[in-house]
């Protein structure tokens, strides 16, 4: 697909290769897989592919539901998730054929609007996480993030790995290397004039130092360290799956090799997680 804008290519080529994936795996499904349960937290496949259809109707401009959340949504835990409950829990007795050709529709209503798409990027939209405004960069950003990362939970849930290389994955490879300083120098404390080193190996391969400087603030940058306090090498899919709270370090300390200071490392694995 062709944007108006250079600047918006990248991100509306990944959500269209993971969006369309998405639509592909959902496609065969008999309606009791819609009820299967998905890595990601209090969702099944109907409620994930719920919140697909439903942010992606908050980015064409659509009028949110006015639906009231029931009392016993113990993975309820911010307003970030409540806000987004709502797109979920107003599909949560749709069947599976209301659910497909949901999508499919709101696929192409996207894909028209991306195409024709002459806003710049700083445009001010709202937010599909939180309805407030944000620049429509940011937003189609998150939307190529969130689909991609919704795509492996799919893919996950049926044992039908691929695409850890896709467009998307490189969006989501830097949407969450963003995070990594707050997570190394704020979340996890490491001491001022101190460098963690992520040596990730696998479809997509990177190393990055988190450097926290005398203030205690982290930058990263793609060039190692010659005395790292701690190195910490994984795998692609074990990075996204912890930095997404797919799963805790404890059910993956087998994938995760740490050198140096133990204590940080597992400090640094357990504030993770940086999804909502």
């Amino acid at each position: 697909m062709t944007v108006h804008h250079p600047a918006l290519q990248t991100y509306a080529d990944a959500w269209t290769h993971s969006i369309e994936a998405i639509s592909e795996l959902v496609k065969p499904l008999v309606e009791g897989e819609w009820n299967r349960r998905t890595p990601c937290p209090g969702w099944s496949v109907r409620d994930l592919v719920s919140h697909v259809i439903g942010a992606e109707c908050e980015m064409l401009g659509d009028p949110r539901p006015i639906h009231s959340l029931p009392s016993d949504l113990f993975h309820i835990t911010s307003d970030i998730a409540r806000y987004l409950e709502v797109q979920v829990d107003v599909r949560r007795h749709h069947t599976a054929p209301e659910m497909t050709s949901e999508l499919e529709y709101t696929i192409i209503r996207r894909n028209r609007q991306l195409r024709n798409e002459t806003r710049s990027p700083d445009t001010l939209v709202r937010s599909p996480l939180s309805g407030r405004e944000i620049p429509l960069e940011t937003a189609l950003r998150m939307r190529a993030f969130d689909v991609w990362v919704h795509e492996q939970d799919l893919r996950t849930t049926f044992r039908q790995p691929g695409n850890l290389d896709s467009p998307g994955a490189y969006v989501a490879r830097d949407f969450l290397l963003n995070a990594l300083p707050k997570v190394v120098a704020k979340d996890a404390g490491a001491p001022p004039n101190s460098a963690v080193v992520f040596d990730v190996h696998g479809p997509v391969e990177f190393l990055r130092t988190v450097r926290v400087d005398a203030q205690g603030l982290g930058t990263i940058d793609g060039t190692p360290s010659l005395g790292p306090l701690v190195t910490i090498a994984l795998d692609w899919e074990t990075y996204y799956r912890l930095a997404c709270g797919r799963v805790r370090h404890a059910t993956v300390a087998d994938l995760v090799k740490i050198e140096g200071d133990e204590d940080l490392a597992h400090e640094i694995l357990r504030n993770f997680s940086v999804t909502p």
